[in-house]
């Protein structure tokens, strides 16, 4: 299971699968090397795994599209990406222009260090509960890695989905907006983060979907 960009795998911890059946492996992000790709990025993530065991590749948002970079090099029985894209073609329009234009190589990525000063200022509740939250879950505030996943995410080439890969979208998803996606199970209430508040969800129909490829009917 691959977090998001800059989250920690602690994201998966509200699910919960048979252990009799699935043994889970949480992967954690890695800081990139200088001008590393995408693609030789994945071939590290998968180094350690064995090559001829087929294995089971869960990714959130980012994660989900490393997930499938990462299966170009190991043997896939199933391929599930949660709250993401399968294609450059479903990534939302702001976010293409900030690819166009090179907007993002300007972004203030190191201002997320001071994600801890700043809920020491008076600010609402609403604000103060979501930055304990990004502190809980978003564990990376590395400069070269939030400089390098913007840039790969927004440059993301892939112009075809792969084959038979598993696509899981909240509806209400603000990132990722489901009008942009094609062919996904489409998850009522689902926001970006519903790995979070709708892990019953999951627990529920996950091991269907990575037996079978497919719900419950």
């Amino acid at each position: 299971m691959m977090p998001g960009m800059a989250a920690n795998p602690s994201i998966f911890e509200r699910i919960n699968l048979p252990v009799d059946q699935f043994k889970i492996n949480w992967l954690s992000w890695k800081i990139p090397q200088k001008d590393e790709s995408l693609s030789a990025y994945s071939k590290r993530m998968v180094e350690g795994i064995d090559k001829n065991e087929p294995i089971v590749l869960i990714g959130v948002s980012f994660g989900g599209v490393l997930v499938q970079e990462m299966s170009r090099f190991v043997r896939v029985k199933r391929l599930i990406i949660i709250s993401s894209v399968k294609t450059r073609h479903e990534i939302p329009k702001r976010m293409k222009i900030a690819r166009d234009t090179g907007v993002y190589k300007v972004l203030p990525t190191g201002l997320l260090d001071y994600i801890t000063h700043i809920e020491k200022l008076p600010v609402g509740d609403l604000i103060r509960k979501r930055l304990k939250l990004y502190q809980q879950y978003l564990s990376i505030n590395d400069k070269e890695y939030l400089d390098w996943a913007i840039k790969e995410m927004l440059c993301w080439e892939q112009d075809i989905p792969l084959s038979d890969i598993i696509h899981i979208h909240g509806d209400e998803d603000a990132v990722f907006p489901i009008k942009n996606i094609s062919e996904c199970i489409s998850i009522k209430g689902g926001t970006h983060i519903m790995v979070l508040n709708k892990f019953r969800w999951f627990n529920k129909n996950l091991p269907e979907l990575i037996t079978t490829g497919k719900l419950k009917a």
